[in-house]
């Protein structure tokens, strides 16, 4: 998010990855990275995340005062509310979650990604690949698609979605096939004018923690039957810019 920019909650989407153990050093986005995620549909209200530290008072009878102290931190219990959809992935793999005492991968994408935009570029056939484009402005795990009227190098292909691996310096990067992965190396020239576009994600929140509940709520006449699914979070809140 860029300066005072505000955004709505609404379009955020909220993912459910598989059981996640707990580790004792803080987690980091490349500790999500090998999920497969599977969004909860029917998403209506968004529980509270993040850390508040619990308070230790010492009462001083010699100074008449309480002196307070922070103590552990708690990422907080996630009150979600959910339109029930019975055959949604996202909602069975919920409940199923409430039944295990297991942790569980959690992400959220919120609706605030950038334009995409579009240059053009050269690629060298090299190992690695190195991408250049005066002022690129990209950075590290932006998305791309490469595009081409002619052949890229042996290496990349049109219409998949490549992530800038190393930014070299402001006008050159290199590529991976995923986020943090392999550099991808080229062979063979290629030719045409290749075309650089980036993929826009949003900004994320991922985390783990424990399903505790996924109860059946009514309401009155005019409203859906809700499912209330109540995580608690069970390590720190790992951020991610939105990229593009």
């Amino acid at each position: 998010m860029a300066g005072t920019d505000l955004y709505p909650v609404a379009g955020a989407k909220i993912y459910i990855g598989g059981a996640l153990a707990t580790k004792a050093n803080d987690f980091a986005a490349a500790d999500f990275a090998s999920q497969s995620w599977v969004e909860i549909d029917g998403w209506e209200t968004m529980g509270a995340i993040g850390d508040a530290a619990q308070i230790i008072t010492t009462s001083l009878i010699n100074r008449g005062r309480d002196v307070k102290q922070k103590g552990t931190r708690n990422a907080g219990s996630m009150q979600n509310v959910f339109g029930i959809l019975a055959a949604d992935p996202g909602q069975i793999a919920l409940i199923a979650a409430e039944k295990t005492s297991s942790n569980y991968a959690f992400k959220i994408e919120f609706d605030d990604a950038p334009v995409a935009r579009s240059f053009t570029a050269t690629i060298s056939n090299a190992s690695p690949g190195v991408v250049t484009k005066v002022a690129h402005g990209l950075v590290a795990n932006t998305p791309v698609i490469l595009s081409t009227t002619g052949t890229l190098p042996t290496g990349l292909s049109p219409a998949t979605t490549y992530y800038v691996k190393t930014v070299l310096d402001a006008d050159t990067f290199t590529l991976s096939a995923t986020p943090g992965g392999t550099v991808i190396n080229t062979s063979g020239a290629g030719s045409g004018t290749h075309t650089v576009t980036t993929a826009p994600v949003g900004s994320q929140r991922m985390f783990v923690g424990l399903v505790t509940s996924a109860q059946e709520a009514g309401g009155g006449a005019n409203t859906v039957q809700k499912l209330n699914g109540t995580i608690e979070i069970n390590s720190n809140i790992v951020p991610v810019v939105a990229l593009g």
